[in-house]
């Protein structure tokens, strides 16, 4: 088949060079997929039947550190990062594999054709020759992309055999390019599941991620539960399936939590918040209980025994540390502000010292994604504006004698004053100075300030004072009122 497909200069300009030196060169595998689609590849692989170190002699910058012949080739002068660094593979045929994942020998091929065999699914089995324009498609990739199918190269359970990680791939690929996947793969699928347990945790996280960083992760934690994958991945979230609840979720534990989860891919959230809003009523089955007083269920403590287990759950999938103390405080305090009318800026204070003032808005954005996912209309009703306006009145600068650059101390030891009023009432003549000209607060300028100010006696320097607590009153006042009409509330 001929077809014209966009391949980038440098990309074209590596199967060139091969081919200039009578080498077959083809671009291969998921960017062929990405190309037919019209779809930007995320990176792009390139395959040959030229050995290693003809690859290596061909072009000026490489490296070779892998047992499959993978050759990168360098590019320092793009600025496309999926162009800097595209690997070239020999053409390779593969022996049994011994532990679900790796084939104990590889050997180079001579075709194009025996390279194909080997690959995953059909719509990954496509070279390309940007050259020529041929398109290679020797098992219906095309067919199966227009389609919108996942389908096994040769038999499915063999192919999951041998690779066991491609059970997580057939479910994130669908997840990614909204595809179902045929019934022989699923029942390829349900055969070799248990293999997944051979399979190293990192690798089974990294498949998770995409997934959860797709457009529609909803989509795929449902093909994780329909296809019997959560066992093996996060067995937790198995245990909020039909979990009921009560009052204001209309939808059982699982379905709210997926639900949250989409809100946060549809507003483009972290990898650390996907992560919050999937598991953060995770505790909810441990802690359900039935109140004869309220006739309902009742969750009380679970936002608690929820941070263990997602802990646990990101210990286990071996997630970096900072990502696990993240999403583990947005869990624990994810149902920080229950009453508006009752809540004080203390205890807000006390919040935002316990999550962190650098994941402050993180669990804002959390407490959306859980109101959506309550099957809510709005995003952004007057109560979360009012909780917004209270955090930002907690985190603003505090209008205090604390942010002079000099204190009682200095004023004891530089001027020799003694212990007394007379300190108290300098710190705040000399803070309502700054109020207007913030400039000023340097210790020398202040110094001065106070010096001039230790020669007026007690009681003019408290009627100074006096005045100036009533000037950082109206400042206060006036900051508050910004911030509250900043997010229209009163």
């Amino acid at each position: 088949m001929k077809i014209e497909l966009p391949v980038p200069i440098e990309v074209s300009r590596i199967t060139q060079s091969l081919q200039n030196k009578g080498f077959s060169a083809y671009i291969v595998g998921g960017c062929v997929r990405d190309l037919l689609m019209n779809r930007i590849p995320r990176d792009w692989d390139v395959t040959t039947n030229a050995k290693p170190e003809d690859i290596e002699q061909t072009f000026t910058k490489t490296f070779y550190e892998n047992n499959f012949g993978t050759v990168t080739v360098v590019n320092e002068e793009v600025t496309d990062t999926s162009l800097k660094t595209i690997e070239i593979t020999p053409f390779r045929r593969e022996s049994e594999y011994i532990d679900h994942r790796h084939p104990e020998q590889v050997f180079f091929a001579e075709t194009i054709e025996e390279d194909l065999k080997r690959r995953d699914f059909t719509i990954n089995a496509l070279a390309y020759n940007p050259q020529t324009g041929e398109l290679i498609d020797n098992f219906s990739g095309t067919k199966d992309i227009k389609d919108k199918i996942i389908r096994t190269v040769g038999t499915s359970a063999d192919r999951f055999e041998e690779d066991a990680l491609r059970i997580m791939r057939a479910v994130r690929l669908a997840t990614e390019l909204g595809f179902n996947i045929e019934p022989e793969t699923k029942k390829g699928i349900e055969d070799k599941v248990v293999t997944l347990n051979q399979i190293a945790k990192e690798r089974i996280r990294e498949e998770f991620n995409k997934m959860l960083l797709s457009n529609n992760p909803m989509m795929g934690l449902e093909m994780l539960k329909n296809n019997h994958l959560l066992d093996y991945i996060v067995p937790e979230l198995t245990e909020a399936i039909g979990v009921t609840q009560n009052g204001a979720h209309i939808y059982d534990v699982w379905e709210h939590l997926i639900r949250s989860l989409q809100h946060a891919a549809d507003r483009q959230m972290s990898l650390e918040l996907r992560l919050a809003a999937l598991f953060h009523d995770i505790g909810k089955p441990a802690s359900r209980r039935w109140s004869s007083e309220k006739n309902n269920w009742t969750f009380y403590g679970h936002e608690v025994i929820g941070a263990r287990m997602v802990k646990k759950i990101l210990q286990d999938l071996k997630y970096s540390k900072k990502i696990i103390d993240t999403v583990e405080k947005l869990v624990r305090y994810h149902m920080f502000f229950m009453d508006i009318e009752q809540i004080t800026l203390s205890a807000v204070r006390r919040i935002v010292a316990s999550v962190g003032p650098e994941h402050i808005e993180d669990l804002m954005k959390l407490r959306i994604c859980d109101r959506i996912g309550m099957g809510r209309p709005k995003e952004n009703p007057y109560r979360l504006r009012k909780y917004e306006a209270m955090i930002d009145e907690a985190m603003r600068a505090p209008t205090a004698v604390t942010m002079l650059k000099i204190n009682g101390t200095d004023l004891m030891q530089n001027l020799k004053l003694s212990p007394g009023p007379k300190i108290g009432y300098i710190l705040n003549i000399l803070l309502e100075e700054i109020l207007d000209d913030p400039n000023k607060n340097t210790k020398e300028y202040l110094e001065n300030q106070a010096i001039s100010l230790s020669e007026v006696d007690e009681k003019g320097l408290k009627t100074l004072s006096d005045k100036a607590k009533i000037r950082k009153d109206e400042v206060e006042q006036g900051e508050l009122k910004k911030i509250r009409k900043k997010h229209s509330v009163d």
